[in-house]
């Protein structure tokens, strides 16, 4: 599994560095548009290629896989362009910007019958599988509650005056897909797709979300997904029923832990050795690509494509528009 990558941010030194403890997987190129910032994030790897072209990476036969960690709104446009040149793809979140996007990328890689992946950790981690085997001894589920919330280092700046591309309606920013997208993917991958969706926001005068709270109907019970980049707060997720609650410590992004309390008796559960979080989406990744199981690989597509979907709505529903609509 030949991983080159797209972008240099912090994510991508993460994502770095989980491929580093993953047998099987390695980084052969990176890319960037500007060499000096390929070449730091290459020497930190001990990566031997760098590429300022993208079409020339996309021309190296060695490359199995393009990870994608640019601005949301070129997701579609990059990930497209490497399903064309027959390469396999890992998507950071969000997938794209919309649910259109999602079906054409979706479309191509199952006619060219190559692999693409959304990049979301939550779903590949063993203490989110735990969550799933305990969640029937809570009993009918009534409540679930998340809150992701990270105040956002580029938060003064679109207080000064200016406009990140996280805070940019033209780059498919906002905190509904940038951080509370994790609290969608927590809920939906156990429960499926809501009945329906409703998104209450704090928006800057360019419209864009700073946070927010989303809430998630399903036929016997109600999820409230919260999400911002302007405050902080105790992250946590919490699924609440007749017989006892659920809580994940630290909240959906890294389950670092959960305790499960029934009545008196409390239980404490962490099956996770990794303190990269990314290392388990990297490891479930290079197993489906060496297995070659597409099957696998497409359910997952399809499930993400669910979410977008949902995404989308919630979107739609607080009246924020992007240039990609």
């Amino acid at each position: 599994m030949n991983i080159a990558t797209i972008g240099t941010g912090s994510i991508v030194e993460l994502f770095l560095s989980a491929v580093e403890d993953v047998d099987g997987a390695q980084c052969i190129a990176v890319y960037s548009r500007k060499e000096e910032t390929a070449e730091m994030l290459a020497d930190k790897f001990e990566i031997s290629a760098i590429y300022t072209d993208m079409d020339e990476m996309m021309e190296n036969t060695a490359i199995d896989f393009i990870y994608i960690a640019s601005p949301n709104s070129l997701h579609f446009e990059q990930a497209y362009l490497a399903l064309q040149h027959g390469k396999n793809v890992i998507v950071e979140k969000p997938f794209t910007s919309t649910a259109r996007e999602a079906e054409e990328l979706i479309e191509l890689a199952k006619e060219k019958q190559l692999m693409i992946f959304e990049a979301i950790s939550t779903i590949h981690m063993p203490n989110y599988k735990l969550i799933r085997e305990y969640i029937s001894s809570l009993g009918p589920i009534k409540l679930i509650q998340c809150n992701y919330s990270q105040f956002s280092s580029r938060y003064e700046k679109l207080l000064n005056g200016e406009t990140p591309n996280v805070f940019n309606p033209e780059f498919s920013g906002g905190a509904l897909v940038d951080i509370n997208v994790y609290n969608f993917h927590f809920v939906m991958n156990l429960f499926g797709v809501p009945e329906s969706v409703s998104y209450t926001a704090n928006k800057h005068a360019n419209g864009i979300d700073t946070s927010g709270i989303a809430v998630m109907k399903y036929p016997d019970f109600i999820a409230e997904c919260s999400g911002a980049k302007d405050t902080q707060s105790m992250n946590f997720a919490m699924i609440q029923g007749e017989k006892g609650y659920l809580n994940v410590v630290n909240g959906a992004n890294g389950c670092q832990e959960v305790i499960v309390t029934i009545g008196k008796r409390e239980v404490r559960l962490n099956a996770q050795t990794k303190s990269n979080r990314l290392y388990y989406e990297v490891a479930a990744f290079q197993k489906i690509y060496e297995a070659k199981d597409f099957e696998r690989c497409y359910d997952l597509l399809d499930y993400t494509k669910t979410v977008v979907d949902v995404l989308e709505a919630a979107r739609k529903d607080a009246g924020i528009t992007y240039a990609a609509d």
